[in-house]
């Protein structure tokens, strides 16, 4: 095992009602804005428990923050923040929101002579301070609710970048798994293949002797294979909601990463289909992994194996044939969960691959993988065995 640095601050209110410890997370003389997203929030009746949960504070609100957030967008809401002196932000929604209100927070006291874009230009290294912020989870998937990491979309330039900073970690998350009975199917389907992926990336590289964080990352896929599906067939169960809850958590806190190599090859190329096509983020990371561990069989060889025995059962059969089928029962369980794993299935047929490669090496994404092994060409193959 790695050596490693954990610290992971977050205060989880987690279940039924959780709501209501909400007021006590938020300084007394706090100016909030709370930040949303398309709607849902409202329609549900989500907002309105917010703002009965918070009576009393000076509370703003911002709405409208897209899918894959972008910098145009949460712009307004940083001349919001600055302009009314907000000091806590509060997201209510999924992992868009989550992110962009991260950006919101850090750049919001940016320095207002360089173009806060520069804060994904640098992945965040250059944060000094940011707002406060928390969160009421209504769409698990991303594990933003509890990590120091976003990701933003710029779209006069076409542009999907990362950013971390500690300056961003939610000091607390309300986690109500009721809250997510509403979801639409595609939603569920993308935070469900979201989170497996989240911790495959941090599981399927190589051996260094991490079994608690091994078991861990089997628990959370074996939860997300056995709940899942479930999630899709009867929305209102609590149980299968509060699980595949956790588990989104689980698998992008740093408890499974710690001390262990990471990938995040597939998020890399994700994000570039994403900021070019406009698929969903989870619907990306369908298409690209099965094509990935394909392409990178031999050095994931030891943990390809231990995945398909320990999580699939698959005990039989030569090393190849094992990985093989290891992929195939990925594959079948995104295209289980709605979440279709080929370019083609989006009408796409590949003539985009040398424009996605340039933005690759535009963003400096030229050694991906936990070996830094994958280049251009490998991308390039990988791309073309995903159509």
């Amino acid at each position: 095992m790695n050596n490693f640095n954990l610290h992971t601050p977050t205060r989880i209110l987690f279940g039924q009602g959780a709501i209501s410890d909400l007021r006590a997370q938020i300084p007394a003389d706090a100016r909030v804005l709370i930040t949303w997203g398309g709607g849902s929030v409202k329609s549900t009746g989500v907002l309105d428990q917010v703002f009965s949960a918070l009576d009393g504070l000076e509370v703003l609100e911002f709405g409208g923050i897209e899918p894959n957030p972008s910098y145009e967008t949460l712009m307004k809401a940083v001349d919001i923040a600055r302009r009314e002196q907000v000091t806590f932000l509060l997201a209510v929604g999924g992992g868009s929101v989550l992110d962009g209100t991260k950006f919101i927070a850090a750049a919001a006291h940016y320095p207002q002579d360089i173009d806060p874009w520069n804060i994904l230009e640098t992945s965040g290294s250059e944060i000094n301070s940011a707002i406060p912020m928390g969160s009421v989870l209504t769409l698990p998937a991303t594990g933003s609710e509890s990590n120091k990491g976003a990701v933003i979309s710029r779209r006069a330039t076409g542009d999907k970048q990362a950013f971390h900073s500690p300056f961003v970690q939610p000091l607390f998350a309300v986690l109500d798994p009721v809250y997510t009975y509403t979801l639409p199917p595609r939603q569920v389907a993308n935070g469900v293949v979201d989170a497996f992926v989240h911790t495959v990336e941090q599981y399927v590289t190589y051996p260094v002797n991490g079994k608690i964080q091994d078991r861990f990352a089997e628990g959370i896929l074996l939860t997300l294979i056995e709940d899942g599906p479930k999630a899709l067939r009867d929305p209102e169960n609590y149980d299968v909601r509060a699980n595949v809850m956790w588990a989104a958590t689980q698998a992008l806190n740093g408890l499974i990463g710690a001390g262990v190599p990471q990938d995040w090859a597939t998020h890399m190329l994700g994000h570039e289909l994403t900021a070019m096509h406009g698929l969903d983020h989870a619907q990306t990371l369908a298409i690209v992994l099965p094509a990935l561990w394909n392409e990178k069989r031999d050095t994931k060889r030891e943990k390809l194996l231990q995945y398909g025995e320990r999580v699939w059962g698959i005990t039989s059969g030569s090393e190849e044939e094992r990985i093989d089928a290891a992929i195939a029962a990925t594959r079948n369980f995104f295209e289980q969960m709605g979440a279709p794993t080929s370019l083609s299935a989006y009408n796409l047929d590949g003539s985009s691959i040398p424009a996605l490669i340039a933005k690759l090496e535009e963003h400096g994404m030229t050694a991906l993988g936990e070996h830094k092994d994958i280049t251009l060409d490998v991308s390039r193959r990988i791309y073309e065995a995903a159509i």
